[in-house]
């Protein structure tokens, strides 16, 4: 049976997965997105990503400030949908929200619960060095991505890969799970494992101060930040009086390592190597503020960085 859908979703994480429901047997009569926000260095208002994809498909759409409004029940209630798809929307829903869908509302949460529950569980599991990770689809219920899970894939991490790379692979790998997951629904009831609560952890929303390296931590710690923060808010230093943001890292193989943590301890043509606490480790990347991307090879073209130098704390964090 073809089913009438509801989709919730604001960010480019979301898209594969409203334009997987668009390509299958059933419906999308409305998209609930957030409303377009100023962006940018000339903050500019600019639409989200779902609020693009779903002009370019000639959706009903709906932008609302206040999800919980009475006046968008009403508007909802009108396009009469089976079910609700959530996929990074990034406000919580009201009950009576949840329960206006015949069939109620799941989501398509980046991880695989109860493991990162949460605002960033794509960064948070790389900057906690997890070598595992998925796509769950629960069921949306009152309290935080505490619902039942209907479905989860697991998915390998790389360890050089970056959050931005990692989110590419699950927003298409939660599109397939969410659209497999609404087939089944569409054939009857689908059986529901609770979470188990005493395996909870929580990925806090990423904030500028995550931004700050300790140098006095360990080289597999250091590379994890450098990977889990991108594309915002970038692990950063400072070099030579300049904010930069470490893009593209690995650990070195080089075990004897001489140095002060945050000293270069080796400059070659394609990096530099900044010791830690242990081992150290090769930057491969890196963005000087106001400035394109580029790799050190580049960067070093332009300006001579010498072993001795170090990379101190970000001035406006460290105070």
């Amino acid at each position: 049976m073809a089913l009438r859908l509801l989709f919730f979703g604001t960010p480019a994480l979301a898209v594969p997965t409203l334009e997987r429901l668009l390509a299958s047997s059933h419906t999308v009569v409305g998209v609930v997105t957030q409303p377009d926000r100023r962006r940018g260095r000339g903050q500019k208002v600019r639409p989200e990503a779902v609020a693009l994809a779903a002009e370019r498909e000639s959706l009903p759409t709906l932008q609302p400030e206040r999800v919980n409004d009475a006046g968008l029940l009403r508007s909802l209630e009108s396009l009469a949908p089976d079910l609700g798809v959530v996929a990074a929307y990034g406000k919580l829903l009201s009950q009576r929200l949840i329960d206006l869908p015949r069939l109620g509302v799941i989501n398509v949460h980046a991880s695989l619960l109860p493991r990162w529950r949460g605002a960033a569980p794509i960064h948070r599991s790389i900057l906690a060095g997890d070598r595992q990770t998925g796509v769950t689809i629960m069921r949306v219920v009152l309290a935080l991505d505490a619902g039942p899970i209907l479905a989860r894939a697991p998915i390998d991490i790389g360890p050089d890969e970056t959050s931005a790379d990692l989110e590419a692979r699950l927003a298409q790998l939660g599109a397939d799970l969410a659209g497999e997951t609404v087939d089944r629904l569409a054939h009857g009831p689908v059986a529901e494992e609770p979470q188990d609560e005493r395996l909870v952890t929580y990925a806090a929303r990423l904030t500028r101060a995550d931004s700050q390296i300790n140098w006095a931590r360990p080289a597999g710690a250091i590379h994890d930040q450098i990977r889990g923060l991108q594309p915002w808010p970038l692990a950063g230093a400072m070099l030579q009086g300049r904010r930069i943001a470490l893009l593209r890292s690995v650990v070195s193989l080089d075990r004897q390592v001489a140095g002060a943590p945050g000293t270069i301890v080796s400059v070659d043509a394609e990096s530099f190597t900044v010791a830690a606490a242990s081992g150290a480790v090769r930057v491969l990347a890196l963005q000087e503020a106001g400035r394109a991307a580029v790799t050190v090879r580049d960067f070093l073209n332009a300006r001579r960085v010498a072993p001795g130098e170090t990379l101190g704390p970000l001035p406006e964090i460290a105070a």
